[in-house]
């Protein structure tokens, strides 16, 4: 199986730091709070935490953007080192610093300070173009998008260009791939009444024709994102796979960062957008932009690992990271709502949900003649496309427990009317501190019972 394809993130770093600290009194000469603080962070953002969450997994990324000799600089570019391949524009003044005053958990003022004019891009851009196999842009409005626009509208008409948009920074490119502004960007760019989905939908087919893009993905937090194309054809409303509850800064980021990669990776615009959503839904509730794991030194891996990945290497990199390996196993010949709610489940037991999946041969011997019904990688590819799912490993023989023996997940998770005791995977949990659990299963689902309903409606009446 190939790897994750390069992708180039043109765009506006910014330095965010966030001062945290709990706030249990008011100040004696003013009505406001005091904040004691317990931790300082500071980490990429713009384009720069775009590109950090895509290089995730082992894609290489290049990151075109405008940094100068100013400490804000320096501390993105040691952030980045060794995620990222920078290709630096000169910046005239200083790169922007937004800082957050955070008191258990929730902000109370932002402070923005510096701000600098991007300079001419050299061949290295042009270069780094060359190299892609998608493009996105962080546009925050800080006009390195514009600096760069020649470059980009030359490579747009032969890969896919996803550009984020921003009210006060450049028109997309004709011919974009997708545009994903947010709810409250398209009612600054389209100003009229309404925030139903009639009205966003309306919002992102006008702007499809006005920046002559192929789609505008309008993404509209808890509800999902809502695909628009040119025209006035119905929409494709693309729902959160569950309802994420966390700190959302860099959401946007994730999302448009999972988007583009997928693209890279030849997915259609429909299936790079469901992976997105679910995405940046697991993003939020991990703690977003502010969780520590995203900037230790080894990169963090999770539910953002792209479809394909190595089911061992993703369960390592996640156990280095202090967190929770889930697997569970089965046939999945034929994918019912059963299946969707046992994985969709399994997966918010930890931090990556790996399904064992029986070979053919293996689902032959187990289920007899006439099975399988969908051949190996047809049931790879429809398990890696779930949101739920971060990734496959195929086993040869009856049982998964030699490939359990490998991966060492520290949850094995089963539907149905087991008991945890009647497990056969149970005791080889133990052996290395797992534990094995039994999730409850919907009634009357079951790829026989699906099979013998479909048999008997064409069969010939007698």
């Amino acid at each position: 199986m190939t790897g994750p394809k390069p992708l180039v993130v043109v765009g506006d770093v910014l330095l965010d730091e966030d001062i945290e600290g709990v706030a249990t009194r008011l100040s004696p000469d003013a009505p406001a709070p005091v904040v004691d603080v317990t931790a300082d962070r500071r980490h990429p953002g713009g384009a720069g935490l775009a590109a950090a969450l895509a290089a995730r997994g082992g894609r290489e990324v290049i990151l075109v953007t405008a940094l100068g000799d100013d400490p804000a600089s320096e501390a993105v570019r040691r952030e980045l080192k060794g995620r990222v391949r920078l290709v630096e524009l000169p910046l005239d003044g200083t790169l922007p610093v937004k800082t957050r005053v955070m008191a258990s958990g929730r902000p109370l003022v932002r402070i923005d300070r510096g701000g600098g004019t991007p300079g001419e891009p050299d061949a290295a851009v042009r270069d780094a173009l060359a190299q892609a196999h998608a493009v996105l842009v962080a546009d925050y409005g800080r006009h390195t998008a514009s600096a760069v626009r020649e470059h980009l509208a030359a490579v747009t008409p032969r890969i896919p260009l996803v550009w984020d948009p921003h009210p006060k920074g450049d028109t997309p490119v004709p011919g974009a791939r997708l545009v994903t502004p947010n709810a409250a960007e398209t009612r600054v760019l389209c100003p009229g009444d309404g925030e139903t989905l009639r009205s966003y939908a309306e919002r992102g087919a006008e702007l499809a024709d006005r920046w002559r893009a192929a789609g505008v993905a309008v993404t509209l937090g808890e509800r999902g994102v809502l695909l628009t194309r040119p025209g006035s054809g119905t929409p494709m409303l693309i729902p959160s796979p569950y309802h994420a509850t966390g700190d959302p800064c860099g959401a946007g980021d994730c999302f448009a960062a999972t988007t583009a990669a997928a693209l890279a990776d030849g997915s259609l615009p429909e299936e790079a957008l469901q992976r997105a959503v679910a995405e940046a839904a697991a993003f939020v509730s991990a703690g977003g932009a502010t969780n520590p794991a995203l900037w230790r030194t080894t990169p963090a891996c999770g539910p953002e690992e792209t479809p394909g990945t190595d089911a061992f290497a993703l369960a390592e990199r996640v156990r280095a990271r202090g967190g929770t390996v889930v697997a569970t196993g089965g046939c999945f010949d034929l994918l019912h709502a059963g299946h969707v709610g046992l994985l969709e489940s399994a997966r918010r037991i930890g931090d990556c949900l790996i399904v064992c999946l029986n070979s053919d041969a293996s689902l032959a011997r187990r289920k007899g003649p006439g099975r399988p019904l969908n051949q190996q990688a047809d049931r790879v590819r429809v398990l890696e496309a779930l949101g739920s799912v971060d990734a496959v490993a195929v086993f040869e023989e009856d049982t998964p427990q030699e490939l359990l023996d490998r991966l060492r997940p520290d949850v094995w998770v089963k539907g149905g009317d087991y008991s945890v005791q009647d497990l056969p995977e149970a005791q080889a949990l133990h052996a290395w501190g797992g534990q094995a659990v039994v999730l409850p299963y919907l009634d009357g689902r079951s790829t026989t019972l699906l099979a013998r309903r479909a048999a008997a409606a064409v069969a010939p009446s007698s």
